[in-house]
């Protein structure tokens, strides 16, 4: 069994990548499950519509994480409410429409994926220490599902890497995205957990963080500039691929991916 996880995609340039892509991918590589953090994956790298969300599923994806951004196109709540594949940050407050969290059939295995937002440097949500502690006392692994894979949308490395203890022997990958730089510390925890502090973006690295290099450093500078926008070059496709032990759900091996465009070379 082997899960593909890929970060934050990050505009047009990153959704034709994967859309592209992602077939040949998952057949050279015996992949099994796919789960993508889609919530820049809008024209203007802000949230996800309708639209971008059926291609992706088309294209091979399972399940589509979010985070901070999950709200900004306005159709989102209405199609979070009847998608399951679609999920929100489940520390947000339970008045939000969605899930947070869904169990997810494939070869006769069930895949439970969570999704969680940091508090750190990030927009309101509930604590998410205390969320993931009452989730692990109603869920386990390999009595609720075979296998668990965890996004933690997260600012900061240091409330990351607590997360990715605290599941560990317990999940069988907790991955970070949001900050959209692919950290090359990708190992298995202590007790079995596949584990990285970010898995980077599926974007054009020719960018600040996926944005129009140019105008970004004018913001920066205050100098003349708009809204952030995304850059549109070729995108690199950034995640981990992990091979999982269906005896006890934990993982085996994982490894850093990185496919085309400006980290290709």
């Amino acid at each position: 069994m082997k899960i593909f996880f890929l970060g934050d995609i990050v505009g047009k340039s990153g959704c034709l990548s994967v859309k592209k892509n992602l077939k040949n991918i998952i057949e050279q590589n015996d992949i099994n499950f796919v789960v993508v953090n889609g919530e820049n994956a809008a024209d203007n790298g802000l949230g996800i519509t309708k639209k971008i969300t059926n291609q992706l599923f088309e294209c091979g994806v399972q399940v589509i994480t979010t985070g901070n951004h999950v709200w900004d196109q306005k159709e989102t709540a209405g199609l979070i409410e009847n998608e399951k594949r679609l999920l929100r940050p489940n520390n947000l407050s339970s008045t939000y429409p969605g899930k947070g969290f869904n169990i997810f059939e494939i070869n006769d295995f069930k895949v439970g994926v969570l999704n969680l937002m940091g508090n750190v440097f990030m927009k309101k949500c509930d604590d998410v220490f205390e969320a993931s502690v009452n989730f692990l006392n109603k869920y386990k692994l390999k009595e609720d599902f075979d296998f668990l894979v965890v996004d933690f949308h997260g600012e900061i490395t240091s409330e990351k890497m607590a997360i990715g203890h605290l599941f560990d022997g317990k999940a069988t990958l907790v991955v970070g995205t949001h900050t959209h730089v692919p950290t090359n510390d990708a190992r298995i925890l202590s007790k079995g957990t596949a584990y990285q502090t970010d898995a980077g973006m599926c974007g054009d690295y020719n960018s600040i963080i996926g944005m129009d290099k140019n105008n970004s450093l004018n913001r920066f500078m205050k100098k003349n500039s708009i809204k952030h926008f995304p850059s549109e070059g070729e995108a690199s496709l950034c995640g981990v691929i992990v091979t999982c032990n269906i005896k006890n759900g934990l993982a085996k091996k994982i490894e850093s991916f990185i496919y085309g465009g400006e980290l290709s070379n």
